[in-house]
């Protein structure tokens, strides 16, 4: 599966981070897209939005307030599902990536992993 991490972080304390590296553990092709040029796990953050193509799943690390723009942006991705991690919750975000045929789920990517329903 393919997975866009967005909020990406060179910071191996950050929850984006520590996803990443779960995610290729569980075999996962991963994109990241950041504010911060960088590389984890020898793959390269991406800036200014770029256009991944083939995504299954976005999981999100900005807060709604950094959220500006993102429809716009998630739609072009047009994944199957958005996963907002806890502090990424925008309900006006979800209603509209719903209505956009994009699957929404607040939940927790990490958590998903180790419990095997991601």
């Amino acid at each position: 599966m393919k997975v866009l991490v967005y909020g990406a972080s060179t910071n191996p304390s950050r929850y984006a981070y520590i996803a990443t590296e779960l995610l290729l553990q569980h075999g996962h092709e991963v994109s990241l897209v950041g504010i911060k040029k960088g590389e984890v796990l020898g793959l390269t953050i991406q800036q200014d939005q770029p256009v991944v193509e083939d995504i299954d799943t976005v999981t999100l690390y900005v807060g709604p307030a950094n959220q500006e723009g993102l429809l716009d942006y998630l739609k072009a991705v047009a994944p199957r599902r958005v996963i907002f991690n806890p502090g990424t919750e925008n309900p006006e975000l979800e209603r509209a990536l719903d209505k956009a045929g994009i699957q929404t789920e607040e939940a927790c990517t990490l958590v998903l992993l180790h419990t095997g329903q991601f």
